[in-house]
This record gives structure tokens, C-alpha cells and sequence, in this order.
């Protein structure tokens, strides 16, 4: 019953930005704590950023200083603003939501940086 729907995916060239939201419904989203991960060809999904039930935040080495994770506990969504891409965020983006024990997953959504 729980739903987690992506948008923002797209193709932007080498120093441009793209916003990432996932509407999330059928869990206590307030409590969730909120995450977004990657994965590239050939490689192993990664942590990219984190947010908690009270706000903090935390970021991959690699994306630090350049996204920020956000979240709005009234409209339900979590949004990942990507500033400065590189190539090498070429990736597919998943959603995930954490809360009373489970853990849930969107399909994903392809982010491609052209150079």
C-alpha cells in the first residue's frame, strides 16, 4: 500500500541543474526518514544524501556542496535538488523511504549529464 512516485529525471548537459521529487503516500511520512540513492552501469547502488524525522541531513562525499535533500511533511514528497552536474552523476536515482522498520523503494528515475 505504500506508494513512492518519482519525476524530474531527464537528460541536462555538464554544469546544469535538475530537480528530483518522489510523492510518497500509504506510510507515516512524517516520521520516515528519507533518502536518495544511485546507480550507475556496472556499479553498485549508492547512498547519495539522507534526511531525518527532525531535518538533518547527510550527503555523499561525491555530491556535497552541490545537492541538497529536502522534505515537506504536508504535501508528503522528498526532493533532491542537483546543482553543478558532472557526467559522473549519469545514474539512476531511487527513492527510498525507512519508517517503522521497513524500508520502501520507487522505480527509479535516469539522470544523464552529457559533458
Amino acid at each position: 500500500q505504500v506508494h513512492l512516485v518519482e519525476s524530474g529525471g531527464g537528460l541536462v548537459q555538464a554544469g546544469g541543474s535538475l530537480r528530483l521529487s518522489c510523492a510518497v503516500s500509504g506510510t507515516t511520512f512524517s516520521i520516515a526518514t528519507l533518502a536518495w540513492y544511485r546507480q550507475a552501469p556496472g556499479k553498485q547502488r549508492e547512498l547519495v544524501a539522507t534526511i531525518t524525522r527532525g531535518g538533518s541531513t547527510n550527503y555523499a562525499d561525491s555530491v556535497r556542496g552541490r545537492f541538497t535533500i529536502s522534505r515537506d511533511n504536508t504535501k508528503t514528497t522528498v526532493n533532491l535538488q542537483m546543482n553543478s552536474l558532472k557526467p559522473e552523476d549519469t545514474a539512476v536515482y531511487y527513492c527510498n523511504v525507512a519508517a517503522r522498520g521497513y524500508s520502501y523503494w520507487g522505480q527509479g528515475t535516469q539522470v544523464t549529464v552529457s559533458s
